[in-house]
């Protein structure tokens, strides 16, 4: 997160630790989700890996944005399996669970995958930003929340509690 500009949107987003990490191997190149959110192209992701992992582990910006309205099952689903099968990491049968009775698709397209050196987990991020609550989905940061999020990722230090 060093040298990263303010861009115009901040998203902490909370993602299941074997999707993250599928992220940060460089195999998962889309982000699935059933909310629209304010994103843009080169918006800022901040990757908060959920239980049980519970740390904010990196970033990635917004590639693009692709939203599909899900209006007749399954001929919908089919035509969005067909365009992010091979990106998002996920089984068809994952992909249909999830999807089921939502009414949109939203894919979110990741570049500059970015790890942490080390990841900030819960612990460390309250200890310095008492405020801080994962979300159960997703959170826009304000300036002054990435500010303080940068500063504890530039001097964070595992303490003996970490292991």
């Amino acid at each position: 997160m060093n040298g990263i500009k303010m861009p115009s949107n901040i998203l902490l987003l909370s993602i299941r630790p074997k999707y993250a990490k599928k992220i940060f191997e460089g195999n998962k190149k889309v982000e699935l989700r059933r909310v629209r959110t304010r994103l843009d192209k080169g918006d800022l992701v901040l990757v908060y890996a959920s239980s049980p992992q519970k740390a904010l582990i990196g970033s990635f910006e917004v590639d693009r944005i692709l939203e599909i309205p899900i209006q007749k099952f399954p001929e919908d689903l089919n035509k969005i399996w067909n365009k992010v099968s091979k990106k998002a990491e996920i089984s068809r049968q994952e992909f249909d669970i999830y999807y089921a009775g939502a009414s949109l698709c939203v894919c979110i397209f990741l570049k500059n995958v970015q790890l942490l050196p080390t990841p900030i987990n819960l612990t460390r991020l309250r200890e310095e930003f008492s405020d801080f609550r994962p979300p159960q989905s997703y959170h826009y940061l304000t300036e002054n929340e990435f500010k303080m999020i940068k500063y504890i990722a530039q001097n964070n230090t595992c303490s003996v509690s970490d292991y």
